[in-house]
């Protein structure tokens, strides 16, 4: 196994979490940019305001996209485990 072929594993693996985890964080960037909106215009100042629709949010988002990133990830693994014989030597 080279350092290329190392190097090309972990980009792939980056790629996989970034692809897998940006539905989530799209969703909580946008769901904070609303709920910071709602505050300024009503002067509301609460710290504690953005965490809880922020959760449910992100627990929704994780219920519709969650087969999909599952997939993603069982794609991944089972690309890595068939490959397995090429990186032992």
């Amino acid at each position: 196994m080279t350092v290329n072929d190392v190097t090309a594993i972990a980009g792939q693996a980056i790629f996989t979490i970034i692809k897998c985890s940006a539905p989530m964080l799209l969703v909580s960037l946008i769901v904070g940019l609303i709920v910071s909106i709602f505050q300024t215009v009503t002067s509301i100042q609460e710290q504690t305001l953005t965490f809880v629709p922020k959760v449910l949010a992100i627990f929704l988002s994780l219920m519709i996209m969650g087969h999909w990133v599952m997939n993603e990830m069982v794609e991944f693994m089972t690309l890595l485990w068939t490959d397995f014989n090429l990186y032992l030597r």
